[in-house]
């Protein structure tokens, strides 16, 4: 009885991996061979320490270097504390608190092994990503350089190079409490963005302006003159809208900008003939 939910605490060890401690409380009851009913208090505490290396396939791993169980023996008569030593030993072993660990570390290496499985972009193509350098742990942050790398092409059938320009991660903002950060260079946004670059065009017709007025050729007379002197008035208009450059992406301290170059052509279809 009085099975208390276990006390976990995790910390980061520099240039090792993570160090994790669990506390584990419960009271055991039955009944004393001198007669009556006994209760028996017993806490374990397990501290593991694992390290986070690189595996010949380049994947970020957890391994568990050593674990250890310690049972927490309060004050207690030399005829208590014969009882729970008899009972330690089978506590310990029916917990299996350190092949637990290793199970959780398991989970864990099985996302990471998802960092270097191909990520399909649909028609566009294919992104691969690789561990650059073995990963390198702080007591604030664990830092993972990757490199990422493409098959993919664009509208015109030319394959893209991604940009190897990598941030200085000297200048890089205090990372945040509780918090993963994912840092990505401006070049790097650029050149995917140039890969889904036909993915930003655009055919606007009425139905996709809606609260707006009519998408006619008086409206869009009397904000650009010229469509009025050239179409028929009250019209339906067909926007297309193509991208011609690649998108051009900035970044700064405080903001970000995405700028896209495109081209309209403006369509209308009157009842009597062709567009």
């Amino acid at each position: 009885k009085d099975l208390r939910p276990p006390v976990i605490s995790l910390a980061l060890s520099p240039g090792s991996g993570l160090f994790v401690a669990f506390l584990v409380q419960m009271t055991i009851t039955g009944k004393s061979f001198m007669g009556g009913n006994t209760g028996i208090a017993l806490a374990a505490n397990l501290t593991a320490s694992s390290q986070l290396w690189q595996d010949a396939a380049g994947v970020p791993r957890f391994s568990c270097r050593n674990c250890h169980i310690t049972l927490v023996s309060p004050q207690s008569s030399a005829l208590t504390r014969n009882l729970r030593a008899r009972f330690s030993h089978t506590f310990l072993v029916a917990l299996q608190l350190c092949p637990a660990v290793d199970a959780v570390l398991n989970l864990v290496n099985a996302k990471f092994t998802t960092m270097i499985s191909e990520i399909p972009l649909g028609t566009a193509g294919t992104l691969r990503c690789a561990l650059l350098n073995p990963p390198m742990m702080s007591e604030a942050f664990i830092e993972l350089d990757l490199e990422v790398s493409a098959a993919a092409w664009c509208r015109e059938g030319k394959e893209v190079n991604l940009p190897m320009d990598q941030p200085s991660l000297t200048s890089l903002t205090p990372k945040r409490d509780a918090a993963t950060q994912l840092i990505l260079s401006a070049n790097f946004l650029g050149a995917e963005l140039s890969v889904l670059q036909a993915s930003f065009n655009l055919d606007i017709s009425n139905n996709m302006v809606l609260g707006l007025p009519p998408l006619v050729t008086t409206v869009l007379g009397a904000l650009i003159p010229e469509i009025s002197r050239v179409l028929p008035p009250s019209q339906p208009v067909v926007i297309e809208m193509r991208e011609m450059k690649v998108p051009v992406v900035t970044i700064t301290p405080n903001k970000s900008f995405v700028q896209l170059f495109s081209t309209a052509e403006f369509q209308v279809s009157p009842s009597d003939c062709s567009p």
